[in-house]
C-alpha cells in the first residue's frame, strides 16, 4: 500500500491511468482462461476482447483527472475528450478493420487452398482479427475503468 501511495503522489492521474490499463488486461487473460481454458500471454498487451483496456484505461484517467484537478480545468474538459475520442474509434473504425480481417483471411484461405503453388509468397500471412470492440465490451471497459478511478485514494 505504501508503494501506491507513492506512486500516487509522484503522478496520480498516470498512475490510476496504468492501473485501469494493466487491470483490465490482466481481467482479458482470466477471462480468456476461464472461457476458453488455455493461458494466452497474448491477452495481456493485445487489442480486442473484453473489458477493453483502452476504454478502462482513458475512464480512470478522466475520473482521476476530475478528482485530482476538478470537473471543471482544462485537463478534465482535454481527458474527457481523448476519452471519447478513443471509445468512439475502439467501436468504429478498429472494429471495422478486424471484421474485414476475418473477411480477407477467409477469401486468402480459400484462395491458397487453390492456388497455393502459384502465390508461394502469401504463405501462412493472416490478418489480426481482434484489434477492435463491440460496444459491450467498450462499455464495460469504462465502467470499469471509471470503478478503478474513484477507487484510487487520494493523496
Amino acid at each position: 500500500m505504501n508503494l501506491l501511495m507513492q506512486a500516487l503522489s509522484w503522478n496520480y492521474v498516470l498512475v490510476t491511468a496504468l492501473i485501469g490499463s494493466f487491470s483490465a488486461q490482466l481481467i482479458k487473460v482470466i477471462l480468456n482462461l476461464i472461457l476458453v481454458g488455455k493461458f494466452i500471454p497474448e491477452r495481456m498487451w493485445g487489442a480486442g476482447g473484453m473489458p477493453s483496456a483502452h476504454s478502462a484505461t482513458v475512464c480512470a484517467m478522466v475520473v482521476a483527472t476530475g478528482r485530482y484537478c476538478g470537473t471543471h480545468s482544462t485537463l478534465f474538459a482535454i481527458a474527457l475528450i481523448v476519452s471519447i475520442i478513443v471509445m468512439y474509434d475502439a467501436m468504429g473504425v478498429r472494429r471495422e478493420t478486424g471484421e474485414q480481417a476475418k473477411v480477407l483471411n477467409r477469401l486468402l484461405n480459400e484462395w491458397m487452398d487453390q492456388e497455393s503453388e502459384f502465390l508461394p509468397f502469401l504463405g501462412d500471412k493472416k490478418l489480426k482479427e481482434m484489434v477492435g470492440h463491440t460496444p459491450i465490451q467498450v462499455w464495460t471497459g469504462a465502467a470499469f475503468g471509471a470503478a478503478i478511478g474513484f477507487a484510487m485514494p487520494m493523496v
